[in-house]
């Protein structure tokens, strides 16, 4: 009997940018049955108050490891097109890269592209899928290992696996738990690739949802709202944009306050004010919301460090006598 083959190791040519995506090469790194042969990444670009420029952790993580390293504006140019097609790869692999890519470029490798995205597709298409999920109070995310096509993650599902939501997750520990989850889907679709044994799924555009990206101006919070949507606003929208609030210290001085994560607390009284500190409840400051009550562990002011509540609420609310 002949022995079975080993199939050959894939050539694969890795795009993505941040955090998630940096986690999924990893995974690919590590894993035995391909070869990253180059790394697309945006260009680096001004960040922080200094406007230095920093590579993305992608690049980050393809210059330790000494991978062929590509930062093209965009794939207009037809020197960028053939640049990626004379590396001959045999699959694109593509997580939260920052661009769509033209069907020019999905139809250069031998087996096409597949995208690795942060939700259970056709729900939540778009550039914030996490934060997005955590913003609208849902209760489940996952992952979608998808076949891409021109247009916006509309192509065919692979894999999908599911993961629940926490009621204390943030846009922070839902990103960190779901890039792991990621990558590990993402060997197992090469490995059934390889097997042969990948049934792609036409998604349902009928039920498609979309997660735009985020604006900074959203983080803006109006107390006048339930506690529940305040708390799926803060927590989705941290680490960044970040949430906040102007408060008035006093009559002609207004103070911006940055906000962390809390929980929900109490019912309010009846009469209340929404964005009223209402005092300390245990370790958190409690601010009045429509309906509950919301409690807050830590705040910065503009121009301070941040403050755990009990040090803002002395300094700030009650003359320093505590």
């Amino acid at each position: 009997m002949a022995e079975k083959q080993t199939p050959r190791r894939k050539k694969i040519v890795f795009m993505g940018t941040p955090g998630f995506a940096a986690s999924t090469l990893q995974q690919l790194i590590d894993w035995d049955g391909c070869q990253v042969i180059g790394v697309y990444t945006q260009p680096d670009r001004p960040c922080g108050r200094g406007q230095v420029c920093r590579p993305s952790e992608v690049k980050t993580l393809a210059l330790e490891k000494g991978l062929p390293i590509f930062q093209p504006v965009n794939f207009k140019e037809e020197t960028d097109r053939q640049e990626l097609a004379d590396l001959h790869p045999d699959l694109l692999v593509v997580a939260a890269y920052g661009l769509i890519l033209p069907q020019s470029v999905l139809d250069i490798p031998l087996l096409g592209a597949i995208n690795v995205h942060a939700s259970l597709l056709p729900k939540l298409r778009g550039a914030a899928p996490i934060q997005r999920a955590i913003m609208n109070g849902d209760h489940v995310s996952g992952i979608t290992i998808m076949q891409m096509e021109k247009g916006l993650d509309s192509g065919p599902i692979l894999l999908q696996l599911a993961m629940g939501i926490g009621i204390d997750d943030t846009a922070e520990t839902l990103h960190d738990d779901l890039a792991e989850m990621g990558g590990k889907l993402l060997i197992e679709a090469l490995i059934k690739q390889n097997e042969k044994i990948l049934h792609p799924m036409v998604q349902d555009n009928d039920l498609a949802t979309y997660a735009p990206k985020l604006q900074k101006s959203e983080g803006l919070v109006d107390w006048n709202r339930p506690a529940q949507k305040i708390h799926n606003q803060i927590r989705g929208l941290f680490p960044w944009p970040g949430t906040w609030f102007f408060w008035e210290r006093r009559p002609g001085k207004t103070v911006k306050l940055t906000l962390y994560p809390g929980s929900i607390g109490d019912p309010v009284e009846q009469g209340t004010a929404p964005g009223t500190f209402l005092g300390m409840r245990g370790d958190c400051l409690a601010i009045a919301c429509k309906d509950r009550e919301y409690l807050l562990p830590k705040v910065k002011p503009a121009g301070s460090k941040a403050l755990d509540a009990k040090s803002f609420f002395c300094g700030y609310l009650n003359q320093g006598i505590c």
